[in-house]
This record gives structure tokens, C-alpha cells and sequence, in this order.
């Protein structure tokens, strides 16, 4: 069976506009709608895993590789996708989640990093070892040390397979990558990667690579992380601007097998996600976008409740949101800056979506499930529903949707990925 990344090159390289939507979430509702639009659209679907949701030792959301697999699999078998067309994506893996120990043993825990995510049946590696650690020296990263490290990391993921399971994975390897999760000021414009930049960090991780007698895998490198110059953080979005990319995209046509991958596409119109994916961007990553999503639809519920049940009968699901935020600001007090009613404000709206860690905290499941009965119980009459969606309003006098709280939720997220329905 041919590989789907090599198809989507094949395809690029053919002239077609054509790319894959990368989901970077563990969020259930985020991962059914995903796989209901695939079924629906006929396609395959990719889902990405970070270095700091899910690695060796659980990750921020208590999962290890293998466990990550089985969370998939159980959806899609709830959801009717056939798993076998889901195709599991790590992300970031390398030293990121250890990167204030010393090299030696930040590099011994990516290794045991790549070699989980191999074995557990990831088949996309994206390695990123483009980050300082400890003992490094003064001053930026060499490139040729990154390039290094990336090959160590590859090294670790082909010795962990047998030989026809390590030909079905595909690395992405490339050191312009933007933060994960957006980035922390305001931007009005993002410079993309020189190509000159490009050129070199392929010309080194090649050769790295066959220093290291890995020659066959880097055959499997099917992509290249560049910046299009695309970003977004609390209160922005850069959109792409062709013009900015012309030339990474007149230089990755000189390549025969590699595309581009470009991250922080969240938030793109309709329109860019065309473009990026016309100039070789094939695999656009989107995580906190779908999330930013089912955190509106909630609210919108929220108001609806707010409206139809008194006070004490409430979920409070918002300020039971804020209270989880405040007593565990870990994962949003470095992000954020300003006084209190301006982080007051980012906490619930900000494009960067930090609200997206707490969903799994006992006392916001309980106050969604309590939001949800509530709902059931009374559902919205329409002249509500219209008040707060306009869109789900029409949905449903057309005979579109049904009035529950799961399809509200799956139609607002269905909105988010409709952008990337042309990939």
C-alpha cells in the first residue's frame, strides 16, 4: 500500500495544490469531529502527538505512546472511522521537554523518547532537536549540533524496528520552528526562512545522517518545517502572504521528494490554507485553533443556560473554568502578560487557548457533564439558539442538525476544520 505522505508528494510534485490537515490535539470532541469530516470527505486522517502531551513518562495529559494509540483507536471505534486509515504523527520529539539538563541526558531521554513513539506505531517523526540544552555552550545552537542530534534521534527510531516497519515511517526534520502554541507578543509580521537558511539545514541533517550509516532513512525524509511566515498569539493572526514565501516555494520544486510542513496555521482563512498548500506547505499543523472552537461553543451553551435555569441550578461552568486556572496557573502564567483584567480577559480568550490543559480537571468534566444534563433536560428553544449561533439556528430549521449539546459543540469545531476541507 503506498504510504500517504508519499502520494502527497507524488501529488505536489505533479503540480496539484493538495496538502493534509494535521490534527495536534488529545481533545476528544476535537479528534470525533476530525474523524466524521475524514469519513465524511473520504480521506485519510493524520493525528499528531507532542513531546509534551504524551512521552515515556506520561505527559501532561497522564498518556505514554502506546496508551495515546489505544486513546485513538477507541474513538474512532466509537465514531465508526476505521482505524487503520488514522495515521499517528509525533511531534517535536527530541530534548524539548528536558532541555535544562545536561545534554548527555536530555539526549538519553529523547532517544527513549523516539524509540516509545516508533515502537508504540507512530509512522510520522517529526525530529526537533533545535533547542539549547544545559551544558551547551554560550551563544545560538550550532546547526551542525542540531543536525547531529536530529540523526541520533533517527538512529534511535530505526534501530527500534524491524526492518519493513521502519520503511513505512517518514521524517520531518528542520530547526525554523515556531513556539508551540502560539507566540508570547504581539506580531505584525513574521519573516519566513531564508532559503539560503533551508538549503543548509538540509545539507547538514543529510549528512549527519549518513555519518551516523542511516543513507536509507534519510530516503523517508519527506518533509521540511520552514516558516511561511503564518503566526498567531493572544490577540492576532498573521496571515500568509505568498509573496513573503516565493522563493522557499520556487526551491522545494527543485527537490523531488520533499514538501513543506508548516506549524501555527490555526486561524488561516480559507483562502491562505489554499495558498500555503499551492506553494508546497502540505502538512498544516492546527491544535489550539480546534479547541479555541469547542471553548466558544461551550461558553455559547453556557449563555443559553444561563438564560433557561436559575442561578443555583447552573453549571457555573465558566467560573468553575476560572477557578481551576487560578488555583494551577502553570500552564498559562508564563504565557500570558498584563494586569488582572487584561489576563482576566486572556485567560478566556486568547487565541493561544491555554484554557485548552484544564478541560481534564474533575471539576470542569463535572460541571460540562452538569452543563450538558441541564441542556438535555431543557433543551434551547430556537429563538434562543438564534440569539447565540445564528448558523446552528439555520442548521436546524433546515433539518441539518439535531438540537443536543454534542452536535452543537461537533458543528462548531466542523467550522474550524471546514478551512482545511480543501487539503
Amino acid at each position: 500500500m503506498t504510504n500517504y505522505l508519499d502520494d502527497l508528494t507524488a501529488r505536489q510534485k505533479r503540480g496539484e495544490a493538495v496538502g493534509i490537515a494535521s490534527i495536534c490535539s488529545a481533545h476528544p470532541s476535537v479528534l470525533k469531529t476530525a474523524m466524521r469530516q475524514a469519513l465524511a470527505l473520504d480521506r485519510p486522517l493524520l493525528i499528531e502527538a507532542t513531546c509534551n502531551q504524551v512521552n515515556q513518562d506520561g505527559g501532561y495529559t497522564g498518556m505514554k505512546p502506546p496508551d495515546f494509540v489505544r486513546y485513538v483507536r477507541a474513538l474512532a471505534d466509537e465514531t465508526g472511522f476505521p482505524f487503520e486509515r488514522v495515521h499517528l504523527g509525533g511531534d517535536h520529539l527530541g530534548p524539548s521537554p528536558w532541555q535544562s539538563q545536561p545534554a548527555d541526558l536530555a539526549l538519553q531521554k529523547s532517544v527513549e523518547l523516539v524509540t516509545a513513539y516508533a515502537q508504540a506505531g507512530f509512522t510520522k517523526l517529526h525530529l526537533d532537536a533545535s533547542m539549547k540544552l544545559a551544558d551547551d555552550p554560550p551563544g545560538p545552537l550550532a546547526a551542525e549540533t542540531s543536525a547531529h542530534r536530529t540523526a541520533l534521534l533517527a538512529r534511535a527510531a530505526e534501530k527500534a524496528l524491524e526492518p519493513a516497519r521502519a520503511a513505512q515511517v517518514r521524517y520531518v526534520v528542520g530547526t525554523e520552528v515556531p513556539p508551540p502554541g502560539g507566540a508570547l507578543t504581539h506580531e505584525t509580521h513574521i519573516e519566513a526562512t531564508p532559503v539560503e537558511r533551508a538549503q543548509e539545514t538540509i545539507e547538514l541533517t543529510r549528512r549527519a545522517f549518513s555519518a551516523l550509516g542511516l543513507d536509507q532513512a534519510w530516503e523517508r525524509v519527506t518533509a521540511l518545517v520552514v516558516q511561511p511566515g503564518v503566526e498567531y498569539g493572544d490577540d492576532f493572526v498573521v496571515d500568509y502572504q505568498p509573496e513573503h514565501a516565493a522563493g522557499l516555494a520556487r526551491w522545494i520544486e527543485t527537490l523531488p521528494n520533499l514538501i513543506f510542513e508548516a506549524h501555527s496555521t490555526d486561524y488561516q482563512s480559507h483562502k491562505s490554507l489554499s495558498l500555503l498548500m499551492r506553494d508546497h506547505f502540505a502538512i498544516l499543523k492546527v491544535g489550539p485553533g480546534l479547541t479555541f472552537a469547542f471553548r466558544e461553543a461551550v461558553f455559547k451553551l453556557a449563555g443559553m443556560e444561563n438564560e433557561l435555569f436559575e442561578p443555583g441550578d447552573r453549571s457555573q461552568i465558566i467560573a468553575v473554568l476560572e477557578e481551576q486556572m487560578l488555583q494551577n496557573p502553570a500552564y498559562w502564567a508564563r504565557y500570558y502578560s498584563g494586569d488582572a483584567d487584561e489576563l482576566r480577559f486572556k485567560r478566556k480568550y486568547s487565541f493561544s487557548d491555554r484554557m485548552r490543559y484544564y478541560w481534564t480537571s474533575p471539576a470542569v468534566q463535572r460541571a460540562l457533564e452538569r452543563l450538558v444534563a441541564n441542556l438535555e433536560r431543557r433543551p434551547p428553544p430556537l429563538s434562543l439558539i438564534s440569539q447565540f449561533d445564528s448558523v446552528f439556528y439555520t442548521m436546524l430549521r433546515e433539518g441539518r442538525a439535531q438540537n443536543t449539546s454534542a452536535e452543537f459543540i461537533h458543528e462548531h469545531i466542523l467550522r474550524a476544520l471546514a478551512a482545511y476541507s480543501g487539503s
